[in-house]
């Protein structure tokens, strides 16, 4: 059966050329309308609508802009796939980026003579009310984002009374990462039993002990789903995952709500009631609105810009992201964040060392934190979690012999260097969350509305089927 398509034209091609290759197209489309991009060389005359359908001999849609027009005949004629006919000067690779991004996120598949885009699988399979945490790229906060949503869902559904399937739990988080287990594994973290000595027997397996379900219920205390993937396309399909069956499972848990969590910029391959993007404003714009980064920020409810303070990202270069993400989409939500350590276990009094995958720059800002408001001393701290040869040598300095007490996030080094010297040396140690909060000069309270509506949203489009 012939695909419902649109194509894109332009007055580049002498009209005679592109009449040709729609009708070679034919075999394969059922072709219902055109886009006309612009460029006139070619036209005999500045056409209107009317006149183009009488040179094209099918209906034409023309706009000041071409992603208006791609938006409103994508509306207006229902296409299954966009067949791309145009070519510099008129459409570059810039341009080109935006047509793809706006077909993809309506569900529209984009070709052309050597690439096809398709839009990431979107089957619905949770059982329960879903939220998906996307990110624009590796450590931009994803993890931190989902772990902070999962609580404020404990939060409303005890507060509003939503009561899960019983005996399911309030919330469960599907995390899939590039080092997830071959089957999904369900971790219980409510009653905080995994230690650091659990990680590093588990480390010890030969597994990986850090991934970003385990992360997300030791720090969280929620149920978590581990799954893996492998790759990540343009648009976020991964070349393979386990997410479906994680899926599965999860929803065998009855939860009340179900947080799908992607990994780097790979998307969960599963459909979300609601979708919240985190981004990270140290990124180049073009990260997030250029590129495929538009496909992802248009299919998404709501924005977290992570990171979003000096050194990493001045006032300006925040203003200019949320800027240019305006001019995308006008009317989505963004609040600007930065992350501060907050221990989950009690560290008052003690002489630490803190190890993190923060930018270079940070350290001294998060020992300052740390001593004021945790009331430690804070004897180092390290933002090499992701360098394990400087890692080794911070832990070979002075700094360590005077602790007695190691912090760490939860990474892979984290458990097989970190965790390992620590349980060498006789040391405890404390794993630390990166708990979003709103950057300096945002309204306190920001983060939580976004979520907390993002949650209510997700919860109103499953009851009504959307």
């Amino acid at each position: 059966m012939k695909r419902i398509a649109l194509a894109l034209i332009d007055g580049e091609h002498y009209p005679a050329v592109v009449v040709e290759a729609l009708r070679n197209a034919a075999d394969r489309y059922e072709i219902r309308a055109a886009v006309f991009l612009g460029g006139a060389e070619k036209l005999r005359s500045q056409s209107s609508e009317t006149e183009l359908v009488l040179e094209y001999g099918l209906p034409v849609v023309v706009g000041d802009d071409p992603v208006h027009a791609l938006r409103s005949a994508i509306a207006r004629f229902a296409p299954e796939v966009v067949v791309d006919l145009s070519d510099e000067p008129v459409l570059g690779y810039e341009q080109r980026f935006r047509l793809i991004s706006e077909s993809l996120a309506r569900n529209v598949e984009y070709v052309g003579p050597d690439f096809h885009f398709s839009s990431p699988a979107r089957d619905r399979l949770c059982s329960s009310p879903s939220l998906a945490v996307i990110g624009t790229g590796k450590r931009v906060g994803k993890t931190a984002v989902s772990a902070y949503a999962a609580r404020i869902v404990e939060e409303t559904s005890a507060r509003e009374g939503v009561v899960p399937v019983s005996p399911g739990p309030a919330v469960v988080i599907v995390a899939m990462g590039r080092g997830g287990p071959a089957e999904p594994e369900v971790v219980d973290g409510r009653t905080g039993g995994l230690t650091a000595a659990d990680l590093l027997r588990i480390s010890r397996l030969g597994r990986h002990a850090a991934s970003d379900y385990i992360e997300d219920a030791v720090l969280a205390r929620v149920v978590t789903v581990g799954c893996r993937r492998c790759g990540g396309g343009l648009a976020g399909s991964p070349f393979a995952s386990n997410v479906r069956e994680g899926v599965r499972v999860a929803n065998e848990l009855r939860p009340g709500f179900v947080i799908l969590e992607g990994s780097g910029a790979a998307l969960p391959p599963v459909a979300s009631d609601a979708k919240l993007l985190v981004a990270g404003a140290h990124q180049e714009v073009a990260q997030l609105t250029g590129y495929l980064g538009r496909f992802r920020l248009l299919v998404s409810d709501g924005l977290v810009l992570t990171m979003a303070e000096e050194p990493l990202a001045s006032e300006a270069k925040v203003r200019e992201l949320v800027k240019a993400v305006r001019e995308v989409k006008p009317e989505v939500p963004v609040v600007p964040v930065v992350f501060r350590p907050r221990p989950a276990g009690e560290v008052k009094g003690r002489r630490v060392v803190f190890f993190s995958t923060a930018p270079e720059g940070q350290e001294e800002a998060l020992g300052r934190y740390l001593e004021e408001h945790c009331d430690c001393r804070v004897e180092m701290v390290s933002s090499r979690l992701a360098d394990r040869a400087a890692l080794r040598e911070a832990l070979a300095g002075p700094a360590l012999a005077r602790a007695e007490l190691v912090l760490t996030e939860i990474k892979a080094a984290s458990i097989e260097v970190v965790v390992e010297e620590a349980d060498r040396r006789g040391l405890p140690v404390v794993f630390v969350e990166n708990l979003p909060q709103e950057a300096p000069g945002v309204r306190a309270g920001e983060l939580q509305e976004l979520v907390e509506g993002l949650i209510a949203a997700a919860r109103e489009r499953f009851e009504r089927g959307a």
